[in-house]
Parts: structure tokens; C-alpha cells; sequence
């Protein structure tokens, strides 16, 4: 049975024969007109034109003086028919084949053909090739679509070769393309203003997370790959913008699950003179529309829920839902009470708990069963350090969270603007680090610096990438094109490149 390797060899043997032949087997140009989804979409229209398409061979038939290839490109797939007398004779200047050169082609190969739009005679809508050239030699054979290529750890570690053999997974990233835009449009649309801030920062913070380090050489000091795009926002809310946003990678270097990566896209904004009900009101109907443009649709069935994201949000109170389960005050109870309910309920308690961790795994065991959409409000103080209170209830702070599926996509709040009260919060979280919670939030001086000079009041919202997963219906690394993995080498590799160090 022939090995890759096998296969790879025979290759390399025809790379020579067209390099004697006087083929450059990787020219740079190419000259298409027509793209093969066109040709086919406007047949009626471009029928007897000349065009020259380009692309991806994925078969070749050759019966006597006939022969087809199927060309692939990224809208679509048509036929090159080749008779021998119509087509032209081999010109190595430009790279042109003859079709006795055929031989020398193999799937997965990269040409260009240019000829009359027709149909066959059965049918087929075609390129009657007059010219063919070489645009790129293949030295290893692509799987077929007939094949399959299922093995999730192969198609993760070659997700070019998943996203060619399997159609579905490059549309997904398609509708992944078009969530995005979709969002930054909408915001583009209501004046926001979007400004790249920066990915190294000094102290990191915005959210509960672990962050990633790394050393600047020409600083000589340690930075840390941002885990939110809060503080830099919220600091241009000082420097004078109103509506502002970023779009870019965050990192935490916490573990991989269904729902979370280490690095994965996210979106943050920031409104000035507006609150958290404005912004409640801004996301409703920003997730119907973003929603409406990737997916063409409304209506969703998501982990065994139906999800209609036409309806009006249901709100509900946290302190309200947490009562009405565990028949837990979240304000007054102890830290015993919420070990008891959590033990009670068959959730991990840990030694390091304490009652803000606790009450959220509390909340989340009451999440995970809801469909919504469903707007929790009301949050308590302890477990939200950079949202603004509630006017008379201290105990709560203006914060909305969309909770879909089972999960929360979003984040959301009337941002804290009192240096004060958040130089408070910031050293009430830093105590938490202290105790042994790496992922509370950092003391970060300089950000309570800029507070003292005047930030205005404002709402500020966030999602990730998770959104599209959740409606997608994928898994985090199932919804990147290339998620993080160890390295690892294949013996055919090895064997391959022996003189280079792989490990």
C-alpha cells in the first residue's frame, strides 16, 4: 500500500519533469476573470464569452484524445474540458501545458484555464479550455470529500485540509467573518469610534482572570497580555471620546473548555452619558441585528433549548433568583451558609473559597438551564468591583447580563467613575489575590490616577467570540480556524525532514 511518502516522491519526480520541461512550477502571476460560482450563477449572461478561471484541481478524467479536471476556487466549482487539437501547445515561457503534459498534473495542484463558457454535452457547465497553465505544484495529495477526513485531532492540527475536504467548516468561518462585521457596523452606525489599545500592558485587569506574561527586552520588565479591553477604553472616556470600541484578541491563561479559550476574539465599548438601561436597550436590538446578518435567522435551538431572539427579554433580579433556590440571602449570608449550598447541590467547593466565587457557582448551577434571553440585573457589589451602585442599595450595582442558552454572552454596567470608591474595590480585590485568588483583579494606580482627573458617567458593554459559538452550535476550538495545540510531529514528517531537529 502506498505511503505518503510514496506519494510525496512521485510528486517531487514530476516537480523535475516540469522544471525540464522548462515550467516554473510556482509562477507569480496569474490572469483570472471570472470566479467558477460566476460562471455558473450568470451562465445565461457569459455563455460563448472567453474567460479564464483559476484554482484548486480536485479531480482529472483522461479518455483518449478528452479530458476533464474539476476546478475549485473559493466561490464554487466548475469543469475544464480539454480536447486534444482545441487546446494549445505547451509554451514554458509562460508556463502553458499541452495536454500530452497532463500526466504530470495531480489533485490538489493549483492552474489556470482559459477558454469559451459552454456546456458539455451533458450538461455541464464548462471552460472550453483552449490554454492551461501551472500556478502551483502540490507535493501532497489532499484528501477527497469521498474520503472524508474526520479525525478531530487531524482536522485541528490541518484545519487548511478540514476547511477544503469539509465545505461546512470554511462557511463557518464565513458567518465567524460576517458576525464580526456585522457588529462593528452597527456600532459604526451609531457613531462609536473604534481605537486599537494596546495588547502589553503594565497591570492588566477588567476582568477575573489569569493573565499571560511575558518580558519586553527593551524595557527590561515584565507586561501581561491584556484580558480585557476595559481600563485603556475607559481612560479614553477621560481623554474626551464619547462612543468608543475595540475589536481584537484577549488572552487568559486559564484552561481550555466547551465554552472558553486561552486567547479568542472580543468586542468592548464604552458610552459616555448614558447608563446601563440605555445600554440594556443598545444590546437588544444589537443582537438581533448582528444575529439576523450571520445567520438569517431568528430562531434558534441551542443545547436542547429553543431560543427566540424576537421576543421581548424576560429581566430577572439576582439576589431574587439566588433566594428563590437556595433560600440564601446574597447580602447576609456566611461564607458556611454558601459552602452548605454548594455542597447541597453537589458543587465543587474549594479550599480557597470564599463568598463572591461561591455565589457565582451558586448562580451558574441556575444558569445553565436557562433558554432566554433573559437580562440579570442587580448584581451584587462584591462580585462586580467596577460597576457603579444602585442610587440607594448599596448592596448592587447597575449591571446586565444576557444569559442565552445556558450561558452568559455578555457583560455589561453603569461604569464606576469615583476614584474613591474604586481605589476601595480594587484593594478589597488585591486582599483576594493576596488570600491565594490569582485571578482577582490587579490594583491598578494608574487607572484610579486617571478617575481623579474625571472620567464622565457612562455604560460599557462586552462580548466575546463565544456569542457566535453559542449560535453557531460549535465548541470553542471547533469556532477558530486554528486553535492552540501541542506540538507534535508524525513519523512521515520525521522521516521526511531528517535533518532537522524537530523536538
Amino acid at each position: 500500500m502506498a505511503t505518503l511518502k510514496d506519494f510525496r516522491d512521485e510528486r517531487l519526480r514530476k516537480l523535475e519533469a516540469l522544471k525540464e520541461l522548462g515550467i516554473n512550477p510556482y509562477p507569480a502571476e496569474s490572469h483570472r476573470t471570472h470566479k467558477a460560482g460566476e460562471i455558473v450563477a450568470r451562465f445565461d449572461e457569459l455563455e460563448g464569452q472567453t474567460g479564464t478561471v483559476a484554482g484548486r484541481i480536485t479531480g482529472i478524467r483522461k479518455f483518449g484524445k478528452l479530458a476533464f479536471i474539476v476546478l475549485k476556487d473559493f466561490s464554487g466549482e466548475i469543469q475544464l474540458f480539454l480536447h486534444d487539437g482545441t487546446v494549445e501547445g505547451r509554451n514554458a515561457e509562460i508556463g502553458q501545458l499541452a495536454i500530452e503534459d497532463l500526466p504530470l498534473l495531480d489533485t490538489g495542484d493549483f492552474v489556470e484555464a482559459t477558454g469559451d463558457i459552454i456546456k458539455s454535452k451533458t450538461g455541464e457547465i464548462s471552460i472550453g479550455v483552449k490554454t492551461l497553465r501551472l500556478l502551483t505544484k502540490s507535493l501532497r495529495p489532499t484528501p477527497s470529500a469521498q474520503e472524508g477526513f474526520t479525525n478531530k485531532e487531524e482536522r485541528m492540527r490541518r484545519r487548511y485540509l478540514d476547511m477544503n475536504v469539509n465545505q461546512d467548516v470554511r462557511e463557518r468561518f464565513v458567518r465567524r467573518s460576517i458576525f464580526w462585521q456585522a457588529t462593528r457596523d452597527f456600532l459604526n452606525e451609531h457613531d462609536f469610534i473604534e481605537v486599537n489599545i494596546p495588547v502589553l500592558e503594565h497591570t492588566t485587569g477588567g476582568a477575573d482572570a489569569n493573565p499571560f506574561v511575558t518580558h519586553m527586552d527593551a524595557l527590561d520588565q515584565d507586561f501581561y497580555l491584556r484580558i480585557s479591553h476595559e481600563l485603556p477604553l475607559k481612560r479614553l472616556l477621560g481623554a474626551g471620546f464619547e462612543k468608543v470600541y475595540d475589536i481584537g484578541a484577549r488572552f487568559r491563561n486559564e484552561n481550555y473548555s466547551d465554552e472558553h479559550l486561552p486567547e479568542h476574539i472580543a468586542m468592548e465599548w464604552y458610552w459616555a452619558y448614558a447608563n446601563w438601561q440605555d445600554g440594556m436597550a443598545f444590546m437588544s436590538e444589537m443582537y438581533k441585528t448582528v444575529l439576523q446578518k450571520t445567520f438569517g435567522t431568528l430562531q434558534f435551538d441551542l443545547n436542547g433549548k429553543h431560543v427566540d431572539m424576537d421576543k421581548e427579554w424576560e429581566v430577572w433580579d439576582y439576589a431574587t433568583v439566588i433566594k428563590d433556590r437556595y433560600s440564601i440571602d446574597v447580602h447576609n449570608s456566611s461564607l458556611d451558609d454558601v459552602k452548605k449550598a454548594l455542597s447541597d447541590n453537589k458543587l465543587e467547593v474549594e479550599k480557597t473559597e470564599n463568598r463572591a466565587r461561591g455565589i457565582d457557582k451558586l448562580w451558574k448551577n441556575i444558569r445553565k438551564d436557562v433558554a432566554g434571553p433573559v437580562w440579570l440585573i442587580n448584581t451584587p457589589t462584591f462580585i462586580s468591583p467596577l460597576a457603579k451602585t444602585n442610587p440607594g442599595d448599596p448592596h448592587t450595582v447597575q449591571r446586565f447580563q444576557p444569559i442565552i442558552a445556558g450561558s452568559e454572552l455578555g457583560n455589561g454596567f453603569s461604569e464606576l467613575n469615583d476614584p474613591i470608591d474604586q481605589l476601595n474595590r480594587f484593594r478589597e480585590q488585591q486582599a483576594m489575590r493576596e488570600a491565594g485568588d490569582d485571578e482577582a483583579m490587579m490594583l491598578d494606580i494608574d487607572f484610579i490616577e486617571m478617575l481623579e482627573y474625571g472620567m464622565p458617567p457612562a455604560v460599557g458593554w462586552g462580548f466575546s467570540e463565544r456569542v457566535f459559538w453559542i449560535f453557531e452550535g460549535v465548541t470553542a476550538r471547533e469556532g477558530v480556524p486554528f486553535p492552540q495545540l501541542r506540538v507534535e510531529y508524525d513519523s512521515t514528517t520525521r522521516d521526511i525532514y531528517p535533518d532537522i531537529k524537530l523536538d
